[in-house]
């Protein structure tokens, strides 16, 4: 099959879980024997035209002139560059700036959406967007031949909604093997001596509560907080969480750095409330992390009882006083883990459950 991928900003993957998702898969399928072309930002760093057997189609994306608009026109030059190149399939990932021109899809390409999370529950959206964002799903949904949902919760929602029988794929993660403590002399922290909070730094990633939590417990380890902290919500919690145990840290896109961070932390505190199966908790569990992770039902689904919860921040601040992450009972957590991501969330798995899809939808 001639597949297209569409809706990631290219790989090699420098940004995150969409990235992650056209690199993994998109490798895979050219080992199966497949042709497959993946639209690549021409603002990515990677200028060469192909990337181990997958051919990289560069568009113009003026999101660093425009914002969020900018996504849109990134979007649209890859959609209407993909209504000659004649694909069987087009697996389109996420469908914010992408359904909007449902109308330029290629007629004759069996297209696969990948529906990411129920982005309009985001609390950053004013009303305003969350209407269009209801829009674009709704756009997405009608307007591909097969909804994919990475995680359960995810399907059960789409298919109660539109009756339209979407598939589960999730996403995988690779075991980290590489530790390299010397990475952390950056950070001056020594291993396992401060807890990790990796995350957009935005109300529903729940950091007040982690933070508040970190305040009231009465452990003396830094508490590093990566992401991006020079926006107007990252400058409100520097300025309400003056505590010479938080620390906050620019994010980084490097991952033999962000694996490092989470491999040698005590607790990798995870807040995400909103979405599906989230990359970076799979990546956690990759590297062997005590996870501490906010309670919900997307959460639940992937961790089970291998996670720590909390609900607030006494949950938190109680982590971290008495979570010892070198006890057989977190051990055997770590374990698990690691087994979940070698049956369920593994990236061979996930490929060929893509492959399968599309050709049974061919049929």
């Amino acid at each position: 099959m001639k597949i297209g991928i569409i809706g990631s900003r290219g790989i090699p993957n420098y940004y995150g879980g969409f990235e992650e998702c056209a690199q993994q898969i998109g490798t895979r399928l050219v080992k199966s024997g497949h042709e497959v072309f993946v639209y690549n930002s021409h603002n990515h760093p990677y200028s060469e035209k192909e990337f181990e057997g997958v051919q990289i189609i560069h568009k113009y994306d003026p999101e660093d002139r425009f914002g969020t608009f900018g996504q849109f026109i990134y979007d649209l030059n890859s959609i209407v560059d993909a209504r000659w190149r004649k694909f069987d399939v087009i697996i389109i990932l996420g469908y914010t700036s992408s359904s909007i021109w449902w109308w330029l899809y290629p007629k004759k390409s069996i297209i696969l959406n990948n529906m990411d999370g129920i982005e309009w529950k985001r609390n950053k959206y004013s009303d305003r967007v969350k209407w269009f964002l209801k829009k674009a799903e709704k756009w997405a949904a009608h307007n591909c031949h097969v909804m994919i949902a990475d995680a359960i919760a995810i399907q059960n929602y789409l298919n109660d909604k539109y009756k339209r029988g979407a598939v589960f794929i999730p996403y995988g993660a690779q075991a980290f093997k590489d530790p390299d403590a010397e990475i952390l002399k950056k950070y001056n922290v020594e291993p396992y001596a401060y807890n990790l909070i990796i995350a957009r730094l935005e109300p529903e990633n729940n950091i007040e509560i982690i933070l508040s939590g970190v305040q009231k417990s009465e452990t003396e380890r830094i508490t590093l907080v990566i992401g991006n902290h020079e926006t107007h919500y990252g400058e409100y919690l520097k300025e309400n969480f003056k505590d010479s145990r938080i620390r906050f840290v620019k994010a980084s896109y490097n991952k033999e750095v962000v694996d490092n961070l989470r491999y040698h932390s005590h607790i990798y505190f995870h807040g995400h409330s909103v979405g599906g199966t989230n990359p970076s908790l799979l990546e956690a569990m990759a590297c062997k992390s005590v996870i501490c992770a906010h309670d919900n039902k997307y959460n639940r689904e992937v961790l089970g009882d291998n996670g720590n919860y909390f609900m607030d921040m006494n949950d938190v601040a109680t982590s971290i006083d008495y979570l010892d992450r070198n006890s057989s009972v977190q051990k055997e957590k770590i374990k698990n883990n690691l087994e979940r991501l070698k049956n369920e969330y593994n990236w061979d798995i996930v490929s060929e459950q893509y492959e399968v899809v599309m050709q049974q939808t061919r049929l």
